[in-house]
C-alpha cells in the first residue's frame, strides 16, 4: 500500500514539475514559446491553426447569459473563453441638446478594473480602457442601432439617456469582441418605463411597471438589421493567422485585425493596427484580409444562429 502511495505521488510530483517547468519557460521566453506551439499546428489553449480546421476549432465557445442584473434596465453577462464581461443598462431621464431637441443620447463605457486581471491597477481608466470605450462607442452610436428619436419622450423637454456600462469581470483576452456582444445583448433586453411629461409640473412622470395596464412599459426600439458583431483576428511572426487570441497571444501579435458586421454579415467595418503584414511573406496583406472576413462570416453564422435563434 505504502509502495502504491508513494509511486502515485511521485506521478504527481514530476508532472507538477513538468509544469512548472512549461510555465517558467512561458514566462522568460513567450516568443518561442508559441513559436513552439505553433510548429505543431496547434496554440497553448489546445486550439487548432490547421488552415482547414479554423471555421470549427479556431474560436473559443460563447455563452450569453440576458438579463442576469434586475436592477438594470437591460443587462448581459458574456463568456468568450475565460474572457467575462456584464453589461448593464441604466435609463435617466434628461434634457434633450437644443441642437437636437427630439433625440435622447446613449454612452457607452467599460471598466478594466484591478481585480479582472494583475496587468490593471487601481486608479483612473487605462489607456487601454478608453480606447476600448471609444471604439465602442463608434460601432454603437455611428451605425444607428438605437434610433436616437426613439429615446425622446418630449421634443426640447425630455429624453432618455442610457448608460451603456460594460465591466471585465476577466480578462482573457479579445475583450473588445466580448464587450461588444455584451453590449449588444444589453440594450436588446432593456425595457422602459411609460413616461410623459408634464408641462404643468415641468417634469416627467414614469408609470411604475405592473400599476397601469393601459401605460406598459415598452421594448427599446433596435434596428434589427445593423446588430453588429466583431471578430478580432492576430497575425504572428507573419505566417500564422490567429483567431480570437487571448491574452498571452495579444502582446506578441505583430498585427491585430478586427473584423465587424451587421446582422447580414455584411461589413460595416474593418481596422487593423500593427506592422501589417508585406507581399512576400507567408501570409500575403491582401489575401489575410480576404480570409479574415470569409472566417468571420463564417463564424457569424453560427453565433447568430446560437445567440439568436436565426
Amino acid at each position: 500500500m505504502d509502495s502504491a502511495s508513494s509511486s502515485v505521488n511521485s506521478t504527481i510530483s514530476a508532472a507538477e514539475t513538468e509544469a512548472l517547468k512549461a510555465a517558467t519557460f512561458q514566462r522568460l521566453h513567450p516568443r518561442i514559446y508559441l513559436e513552439r506551439f505553433l510548429e505543431e499546428q496547434v496554440r497553448p489553449d489546445g486550439r487548432s491553426t490547421a488552415q482547414e480546421s479554423l471555421d470549427e476549432n479556431g474560436w473559443r465557445n460563447v455563452e450569453v447569459n440576458v438579463g442576469s442584473i434586475s436592477t438594470a434596465s437591460g443587462s448581459a453577462l458574456v463568456r468568450l473563453g475565460n474572457t467575462t464581461v456584464v453589461c448593464g443598462v441604466k435609463a435617466e431621464i434628461c434634457e434633450p441638446e437644443l441642437d437636437n431637441p427630439e433625440e435622447g443620447f446613449i454612452v457607452p463605457n467599460i471598466d478594466l478594473p484591478a481585480l479582472c486581471s494583475p496587468k490593471f491597477k487601481p486608479g483612473p481608466p487605462t489607456e487601454e480602457a478608453q480606447v476600448l470605450s471609444e471604439r465602442l462607442n463608434e460601432v454603437v452610436t455611428a451605425n444607428g442601432l438605437v434610433p436616437l428619436s426613439s429615446l425622446c419622450i418630449c421634443p426640447g423637454k425630455a429624453a432618455w439617456v442610457l448608460y451603456v456600462d460594460a465591466t471585465v469581470i476577466n480578462y482573457d483576452g479579445n475583450v473588445f469582441d466580448a464587450a461588444l456582444l455584451a453590449m449588444v445583448c444589453a440594450l436588446r433586453d432593456v425595457s422602459l418605463p411609460h413616461a410623459d411629461f408634464d408641462p404643468e409640473l415641468g417634469r416627467t412622470i414614469c408609470s411604475r411597471p405592473g400599476s397601469d395596464l393601459s401605460k406598459p412599459p415598452h421594448k427599446l426600439a433596435m434596428q434589427e438589421d445593423m446588430l453588429p458583431m466583431a471578430f478580432s483576428f492576430g497575425v504572428f511572426a507573419g505566417s500564422h493567422l490567429l483567431p480570437d487570441p487571448t491574452a498571452f497571444e495579444e502582446p506578441l501579435l505583430d498585427t491585430a485585425i478586427s473584423v465587424i458586421l451587421d446582422a447580414h454579415a455584411q461589413v460595416l467595418a474593418l481596422s487593423q493596427l500593427g506592422s501589417g503584414v508585406e507581399t512576400g511573406q507567408a501570409l500575403d496583406h491582401t489575401d489575410t484580409l480576404a480570409r479574415c472576413i470569409s472566417l468571420a462570416k463564417n463564424r457569424h453564422a453560427v453565433l447568430k444562429k446560437k445567440l439568436y435563434g436565426t
